[in-house]
């Protein structure tokens, strides 16, 4: 297995590994990530395999291996670990799923992505309060926003480890650490830091997070965590031959669920996908996601500098490394962002365009540790 460094100074090896780069300069991982070689490979293998027989037989060991590989790189016993496929899907579990009484308060951020918007504010018809935080910037959310906004009310905080638009990453463990000294449940959407930043669950209760950006995996293959611990406290919204016992398939008088977060898995899994996701987990284990920050974190300020000197405004281009992350977003007063992002995709550099609640356009930019520094100071030229 080769390291970062091998991979941005060889560039064949580069290309051999991640083919996107034979064509163009992607710089989109927070949005939707181009699968690695060997993530396909491992999809194709499985597919053809899969053209002799039942597709299950064929899977062997994979959902074992891959729920141990997951629970391992997330740092949670297997026993926590769901293989629930979309981040929305695995919010909306624990939205519903949870023990909710009339007049609980959840507290969100409402410019969140609305993955994690959406699943919370349907529970005002059950009765529950759906509260929003108030913060000083876009995605600023600091431990003593928290501890200053909650109350007894409060069963639960749904936060993101990392506000898609602005890039800041929240304190996961301070945070946590201030809801569980109050009982009060922590839900953690993760999929802007797993694959990139070390995101710690040791006082998280709840996550969920697809593949398809850091990881690097394919679309619907995505994590969800239920603490050991919450497991009798957030009921199954599905159900089936899988997380329901059913002897020789045959439905028994007696509804018993599986004791651990089996039990949210209801039906057949996503095994093309899982295929894909063993590969890329495998892969982001062997390089160590200390090393990708690092990366990241070293490619943020880069590009975040010479923006400025540019003229561009780069948002939270100033706080502490504990909260920067793999995204730098910027714009400036009187451009139009959208034909310059279309002016950069037509020279073959994927970035985002993004708006904010107020109309405001942004480029986000979002590379991964396998992109070079020669890309960013090429891309750099063109703005």
């Amino acid at each position: 297995m080769w390291t970062i460094e091998e991979i941005q100074s060889d560039e064949s090896l580069r290309r051999k590994e991640f083919p996107i780069c034979r064509d163009q300069t992607f710089l989109a991982h927070a949005a939707v990530c181009p699968v690695p070689a060997s993530v396909s490979k491992a999809i194709q293998t499985y597919a053809s395999a899969c053209e002799l027989g039942d597709q299950e037989d064929q899977a062997g060991l994979l959902i074992a291996e891959t729920r141990a590989l997951a629970s391992q790189f997330l740092g949670v016993g297997a026993n926590e670990t769901a293989l629930v496929g979309p981040t929305s899907l695995a919010l909306s579990f624990i939205a519903t799923g949870f023990s909710w009484q009339k007049n609980d308060e959840v507290l969100v951020y409402f410019d969140d992505y609305p993955s994690n918007v959406y699943p919370w504010m349907a529970l005002s018809e059950w009765g529950v309060r759906v509260r929003f935080l108030n913060v000083p910037k876009p995605g600023l959310i600091r431990p003593q926003d928290i501890l200053g906004q909650i109350d007894e009310n409060t069963r639960m905080v749904a936060l993101a480890s990392c506000h898609f638009l602005s890039g800041f990453r929240i304190e996961v463990d301070a945070i946590g650490k201030i809801l569980k000294d109050r009982g009060i449940a922590f839900c953690l959407d993760a999929i802007q830091t797993i694959g990139a930043f070390p995101t710690p669950l040791k006082h998280v209760d709840f996550m969920a997070a697809d593949a398809h950006k850091w990881m690097l995996g394919p679309c619907a293959a995505g994590l969800m965590v239920v603490k050991k611990t919450m497991q009798t406290l957030l009921q199954p919204t599905t159900f089936g031959w899988h997380n329901v016992s059913c002897p020789d398939f045959v439905a028994s008088e007696e509804f018993e669920l599986r004791d651990d977060a089996r039990r949210y898995e209801a039906g057949s899994h996503n095994l093309m996908g899982l295929a894909g996701l063993k590969a890329s987990l495998s892969m982001l284990q062997q390089l160590g996601v200390e090393s990708i920050a690092k990366d990241l974190l070293e490619k943020r300020k880069f590009l975040s500098s010479i923006l400025i000197e540019k003229g561009y405004q780069v948002l939270h281009a100033e706080v502490p490394e504990a909260n920067s992350s793999g995204i730098v977003t910027f714009h400036r007063d009187g451009d139009d962002m959208s034909l310059l992002h279309q002016s950069l995709k037509e020279k073959k550099y994927q970035t985002s365009l993004r708006t904010d609640r107020d109309g405001n356009q942004f480029i986000r930019l979002s590379p991964h540790f396998y992109n070079t520094f020669s890309e960013l100071e090429q891309f750099l030229a063109l703005t």
